[in-house]
């Protein structure tokens, strides 16, 4: 009689690959946590893209808005949820840096999440409107230094910090007003409440229409929908104000839950024929994806940059 031994190892052999390369899905239903209030641009982002995975992997995903802190409060509850994938984030860069290290207790640090994918940047710009004849900052600093007052509507205290080392670096000190998200500041500049204000790029149709003007950039480098604008690193102020939207877990998270959350993000952003996808490139300029060991490093050169500027506000 003939052993059945080497076909039941050869069946076990066939099963073993389909076995280790099954496909990671939630246990059950992802609540997805936004730090965003309703009906804004970031939240409609995280929307899309919730919808789009839900339509592509048949994940249940239930959003969820946890406002306040900017975005502080979403990433102290997020970091006590079990990192079982079942729970999720939507958040800034800016929460995992300046405005952690602003608070006294914040509740949580960088080292207590799994980040898992960004969606897109920003074109964080000064902007004004073109009525007020103003073409660069320098045009602002000059009418500022002949009596002019100039108030500055700032959503974070990261860039209200900002407005005022920039001031300080003109030698002239704006009228900062605290303003609750990107699209409160830009309705501000609009009404005439602001003379001028930190507006992350949802300014992009104003500009192109005429009505608004970017004096300057706050990001690294000049933005691509005003590239006449100077850097404010060319006015004088060695910073970034440029932040990311971006998705995290709680640390722990298994790095196949990982990979799976991520790549689902990715593409559910990149993908053209993507509803997520068009309001990107429509609010945002394009999708900018960064994962994995390259989003550790960005966040972690974010936290130090962060620590410098707070220690030079204050001075």
């Amino acid at each position: 009689m003939k052993s059945t031994l080497p076909i039941a190892l050869a069946c076990a052999l066939a099963i073993a690959p389909l076995a280790a390369h099954a496909e990671w899905k939630p246990k059950g239903p992802i609540t997805l946590m936004i730090a965003f209030a309703a009906g804004g641009g970031a939240d409609t982002q995280a929307r899309l893209i919730a919808e789009e995975i839900e339509a592509r992997k048949g994940w249940k995903i239930i959003p969820e808005a946890v406002t306040g802190k900017g975005g502080g409060v979403l990433a102290a509850r997020l970091a006590k949820q079990p990192a079982d994938g079942t729970a999720i984030g939507m958040t800034v860069s800016e929460s995992i840096g300046y405005n952690m290290l602003a608070e006294k207790n914040p509740g949580y640090s960088e080292k207590d999440f799994t980040f898992l994918a960004t969606t897109a940047g920003t074109e964080m710009g000064i902007v004004a409107k073109a009525a007020r004849g103003w073409k660069t900052l320098a045009d602002v600093t000059a009418a500022m230094k002949k009596g002019e007052k100039v108030s500055f509507g700032a959503m974070s205290q990261k860039l209200g910090d900002g407005a005022y080392l920039l001031g300080k670096a003109q030698g002239v000190q704006y009228n900062i007003v605290e303003l609750k998200g990107g699209k409160a500041v830009l309705d501000a500049i609009t009404a005439g409440d602001v003379d001028i204000g930190w507006v992350a790029g949802i300014q992009a149709r104003g500009v192109a229409a005429g009505d608004l003007v970017n004096l300057a950039s706050g990001e690294a480098r000049r933005l691509s929908m005003s590239p006449n604008a100077p850097t404010v690193k060319e006015l004088g102020l060695n910073a970034d104000f440029g932040v990311y939207f971006m998705f995290m877990a709680p640390k722990g998270l298994p790095a196949e839950a990982r990979d799976a959350l991520a790549n689902a993000i990715k593409e559910a952003a990149t993908d053209p024929k993507s509803k997520a996808n068009a309001y990107i490139v429509k609010s945002f300029g394009a999708p900018d994806v960064i994962t994995g060991a390259a989003l550790d490093k960005m966040l972690a050169e974010d936290v130090e940059s962060s620590k410098a500027l707070l220690k030079a506000a204050l001075k």
